[in-house]
């Protein structure tokens, strides 16, 4: 048969790792699981006591609106505001998204078709990549590092890029790289797009994860920054609400219309209940944020200092929840994947091979701070006597 649409995707490297993990906790070996990058935290309590409120009550069991409840998307407009002096229209530039991944994969719908050309940097997250393809357009990479100059390499590619690209997608801090992003690149970006007539995209995932002074800004305290693209916002971080796949689109309101006529032919929105408790948790759940990032605060400089002490050099990550890692030197020609199933294997602890982002990542492994501090010291111990040993 032919699978037109997923027949350019690559197989998905994570999955051969996933499966290696599950053999090794089927044998009966203790995997600490520092690969996948799944919150461990629990969500806030009061917005699951909302739930299950909410979900007792029947007409909550009907269809919702495809856009978000009017007063979920005055939640997201509110917290902009709170937090960065962000003024937008509920109606008009707010729209909810089943996560973040829906509303990227299907805002590129919109946007590009086959015969454009979308800016992604790599490494990075694959669905910034798999998106625009998915969508039949032409992807260009850009080579992306925390000690480069990614606006200088990004300006670059868009010259040397024909037919033009109709989109640029970001995302800071950013996965896998954790590199970070000021106000002044932002501002520089969004004269480039208004210059070039070029769409930005900005997924900005990782907002509330910020340490050692850095609060991440919003592409949409640019001014202007409305006129040329839309920003991808999500509990699912800051709030430990992954799995309630609650996201939100904001920012141009043409962008966000198309998406919007898009999603009223596709879906019926998020479970009501779900956005009814989601806005507890926005207008609500700052100190839970807080909380949230104090306890990935403490795991990374676990983290960190561990790795620094059995001889494996990190430098601490200023955002998201993750560590990208440079593998040591003597293993290096393994390249990330066989270097994982080593770790695997010989450490019994998961990380995620960098490959997997693209192959600029394939120098490095990504860790999750998703184990509590006593399980991050036990991983700690097993790579110790792994590379030690070697």
């Amino acid at each position: 048969m032919d699978f037109r649409r997923i027949e350019n995707l690559p197989p998905y490297v994570f999955a051969e790792v996933n499966g290696l993990k599950l053999e090794a906790r089927r044998a009966g070996q203790d995997i600490v699981d520092l690969g996948f990058g799944n919150p461990d935290i629990a969500s806030p309590p009061e917005v699951v006591n909302k739930l299950v409120e909410a979900a007792r009550l029947g007409r909550n069991h009907r269809y919702s609106a495809s856009r978000g409840l009017p007063n979920l998307r005055k939640a997201v407009a509110d917290r902009y505001r709170r937090l960065y002096d962000v003024d937008l229209d509920p109606d008009t530039e707010v729209i909810n998204t089943i996560g973040a991944k829906e509303g990227l994969s299907h805002l590129m719908w919109t946007i590009v078709q086959p015969g454009d050309v979308a800016l992604v940097p790599e490494p990075t997250y694959p669905i910034h990549i798999y998106a625009p393809v998915l969508a039949g357009a032409e992807v260009r990479r850009v080579p992306l590092s925390v000690d480069a100059d990614f606006f200088e390499r990004l300006r670059t590619s868009f010259r040397d890029s024909w037919p033009r690209p109709r989109v640029i997608v970001t995302s800071f801090p950013h996965n896998p790289t954790t590199a970070v992003a000021d106000l002044a690149f932002f501002e520089r970006l969004v004269s480039f797009a208004k210059e070039h007539h070029v769409m930005l995209v900005h997924d900005f995932a990782y907002a509330d994860l910020g340490w050692d002074g850095l609060k991440p800004p919003s592409m949409m305290q640019v001014p202007g920054a409305k006129d040329v693209g839309v920003e991808l916002y999500t509990i699912s971080k800051s709030h430990s609400m992954p799995g309630w796949r609650v996201g939100f689109v904001v920012g141009n309101r043409e962008m966000v219309a198309a998406l919007g006529k898009l999603k009223s032919y596709l879906d019926y929105g998020t479970f009501q209940p779900i956005q009814i408790a989601s806005i507890v948790a926005i207008n609500e759940g700052d100190d839970y944020v807080d909380e949230v990032r104090g306890i990935y605060l403490k795991r990374r400089d676990s983290l960190v200092a561990g790795l620094n002490r059995i001889g494996w050099n990190v430098e601490p990550p200023r955002g998201t929840m993750f560590l990208w890692a440079e593998i040591p030197e003597e293993f290096r020609h393994l390249g990330s994947l066989e270097f994982t199933k080593f770790l695997l294997r010989e450490a019994r602890v998961a990380v995620s091979p960098g490959i997997g982002f693209g192959p600029s990542g394939d120098g490095h492994v990504r860790f999750a701070l998703v184990e509590n501090e006593q399980r991050t010291l036990q991983a700690i111990r097993g790579i110790g006597r792994t590379l030690g040993g070697s």
